[in-house]
């Protein structure tokens, strides 16, 4: 499986083509197994098809007229007011911006005018034009600082209008597989547009391209969801039906079998936490000043076998007073394994260290001189 950022929708291209590149594999993500219960097969067999239990007949014309059929309206009312609700609340918070010929879209951070978007949208542009919701005038909005480590960034409208309100954030450790979302953002350059699904699972890893505007970077326990994700979307608001943002869209997987199109209903979104982290530090400090990503304090590469495969992450240079140079570790050493995670690539080891947290101990093992070696490092913050 392949992952494309939404990459921002051009104005003047009524189909902007997603950016491809390779993640892990379908079979290394996790994957929750649900059993089925003996009990419930062992009733289903009982009731389809087991000799000497009685089939429940048609009932009458009479009694079916009987049973009330306004439960169904009912419920289908509820949750299309449950929609419109959160639509009519949220959107106003949800910006299309444009930087350069790329739109892409934005959230109302607070009240004085801060829009979280990704460090992908806002690319190398400094200025950008802003688009309410509510209102067609472009706004002039400046950036304050873009993190593309995490793919985030941070602009600041020269003026408030009236109508434009800060979204608000939601828990990330509240997200649950099967909640309904809406994804709100300006895919394809059709701003304030709305999709809906459901989170259909949380705590991915994906591994961004690395060409064609993309950050290339490594993002952990990101939410997966089955809204439709598309260019232009990237940098939106993924709410649930409590009027919460839970996350910002920012990938979609896309299948190689299909040329290269999107793959139906698998879009990947940062939580809410990791927003509220980055975005907060950069409001009150003009940048990042705690990343809480792991580091080694290398530069490394991916090394092959003498079978052409990848064997490992060589490491070319060690920072100086980093958690490598503390370890022992020396340029020439070859990394393969981090706790207890194979490393055969440099995005293996990427994403090995995303799933951690600076200050953490764990075992690096390593080869120097074709001799396998162990050493106990103290991760460094990115």
């Amino acid at each position: 499986m392949d992952v494309s950022r939404p990459r921002p929708a051009r104005p003047d291209a009524p189909v902007a083509a997603p950016l491809t590149a390779p993640v892990r594999s379908a079979a290394n993500l996790p994957v929750r197994v649900v059993r089925v219960v003996p009990a419930v097969l062992a009733l289903l067999a009982v009731l389809t098809g087991c000799s000497g239990v009685d089939v429940p007949r048609t009932r009458p014309a009479a009694e079916r007229a009987a049973v009330p059929r306004a439960a169904v309206p009912r419920a289908a009312s509820d949750l299309q007011s449950d929609y419109q609700r959160v639509i009519e609340d949220v959107l106003p918070s949800v910006v299309q911006i444009q930087a350069g010929d790329d739109l892409g879209s934005g959230v109302v951070y607070d009240a004085k005018g801060h829009i979280v978007t990704n460090a992908h949208v806002v690319g190398d542009a400094r200025t950008f034009q802003v688009t309410a919701a509510n209102s067609e005038e472009p706004l002039r909005a400046t950036l304050v600082s873009s993190y593309p480590e995490q793919d985030l960034a941070v602009v600041k409208l020269d003026r408030v209008p009236d109508g434009v309100k800060p979204a608000s954030l939601g828990d990330s450790a509240k997200v649950e597989v099967g909640q309904i979302v809406l994804a709100m953002g300006s895919p394809l350059g059709l701003s304030s547009s709305v999709t809906q699904g459901i989170v259909s699972a949380t705590g991915r890893t994906v591994t961004e391209p690395g060409s064609g505007g993309g950050t290339g970077a490594t993002l952990a326990d990101m939410v997966q969801t089955s809204a439709a994700i598309n260019p232009g979307n990237s940098g939106g608001a993924l709410v649930n039906l409590d009027g919460r943002v839970i996350g910002i869209p920012t990938l979609a997987a896309t299948d190689p079998g299909l040329g290269e199109g999107a793959a139906p209903g698998i879009g990947f979104a940062i939580p809410a936490s990791m927003v509220r982290t980055v975005a907060g530090q950069i409001v009150a400090d003009g940048r990042v000043t705690d990343s809480g990503r792991a580091a080694l304090g290398i530069t490394g590469r991916t090394v092959v076998d003498d079978g052409y495969r990848a064997a490992g992450v060589a490491v070319v240079e060690v920072s100086d007073g980093g958690a490598a140079a503390e370890a022992g570790l020396e340029s020439g050493d070859v990394i393969t394994r981090l706790g207890d995670t194979d490393i055969t690539t440099i995005t293996s080891l990427t994403e090995a260290l995303a799933t951690r947290k600076p200050g953490a101990r764990t075992e690096l093992t390593y080869t120097r001189d074709d001799r396998e070696r162990s050493a106990e490092v103290t991760l460094g913050e990115q």
